[in-house]
């Protein structure tokens, strides 16, 4: 029972951070119906320009508390990766907006691509360990333990979720975006402007992306360029999961996503003697996945909709 909790713990920790980066991936296609596959290389960018403002913050203001470190680094770094979604929108996805599907998805594709090179040879290819800033020292809960840094996390999902449904739902902006969702033409003709629409959805998805990339880094101590594909393909799957297009049918897509896998490889693996152990996780994500997609095509929330014409 001891192992069950510990890995519900773990679990949740993990969904906690595949439905940050989902969040950023649903926004995105309700607007635009665009699978922006780079997004996990934004989480890369943000997460590796935290490590060096924290690492250049640590040698300039020796003993400045770790909280503080991490907060100015966290919002340099959601800057840094906003004007990059900014530039990437602009640049690779709007001349291509009324191209076939095609084409922008492999274009993503193209700049996830470009994105891992040019970390490589900004930052190098080896695996750097993340400063721990925050306290270390464990909580018990039963027969777990919790830390603040995964703490932190299920906290900022939730704080997320609630500030995005507000914005969607209660200010301008998100009239808007519900707006050039349902029909960009005629949003534009009603005064919203789609291309000021779409790019602050893509900031926003930075800046949630940025997030998850630095809570990513605090829980498992190191970052790397290739750091955003897994976690990104996963984010993807559970929005897919959960409804994509709908915010939150994509934590709670992301937060069964990460049960599964942890009580797959903690809980179930031993019972099949490691057959089925912590190598295999991928296995039972995806195998719920299949069942799930096969008996509820649109996800767990989402609902079935026609073709945009």
């Amino acid at each position: 029972m001891d192992i069950l909790l510990q890995q519900i713990i773990n679990g949740l920790v993990l969904g906690s951070m595949y439905a940050l980066i989902a969040l950023g991936y649903t926004m995105v296609y309700g607007i635009i119906n665009l699978i922006n596959f780079a997004h996990g290389d934004v989480l890369m960018i943000g997460a590796l320009t935290s490590w060096s403002i924290i690492t250049m913050m640590q040698a300039a203001m020796p003993g400045s508390p770790g909280w503080i470190i991490l907060l100015l680094a966290f919002l340099i770094a959601a800057a840094v990766a906003a004007a990059l979604n900014f530039s990437i929108e602009k640049i690779a996805y709007r001349p291509l907006r009324n191209s076939p599907r095609l084409a922008p998805l492999i274009t993503a594709l193209g700049v996830s691509i470009l994105l891992q090179t040019m970390a490589m040879i900004i930052w190098k290819a080896n695996y750097k360990p993340y400063p721990t800033l925050l306290p270390s020292a464990p909580f018990q809960i039963g027969g777990a333990v919790i830390t603040a840094t995964q703490i932190m996390i299920l906290g900022m999902t939730a704080v997320s979720l609630a500030v995005l449904t507000w914005l969607v739902s209660r200010t301008n902006l998100g009239r808007a975006m519900r707006a050039t969702a349902e029909n960009p033409r005629v949003a534009a003709l009603m005064g919203v402007k789609p291309d000021v629409v779409i790019s602050a959805t893509f900031i926003i998805g930075a800046v949630l992306a940025t997030l998850a990339g630095v809570m990513y880094a605090s829980n498992y101590g190191t970052v790397q360029h290739t750091m955003g594909f897994l976690p990104g393909l996963k984010a993807f799957t559970a929005a897919v999961l959960g409804g994509i297009g709908n915010l939150p049918g994509a934590v709670v897509g992301g937060i069964l996503l990460g049960l599964v896998e942890s009580i797959g490889a903690g809980y179930i693996g031993p019972l099949t003697g490691g057959l089925l152990g912590s190598h295999y996780t991928d296995i039972f994500a995806f195998v719920v996945l299949i069942i799930i997609l096969t008996l509820r095509p649109s996800g767990l929330l989402g609902e079935r909709v026609a073709d945009r014409a």
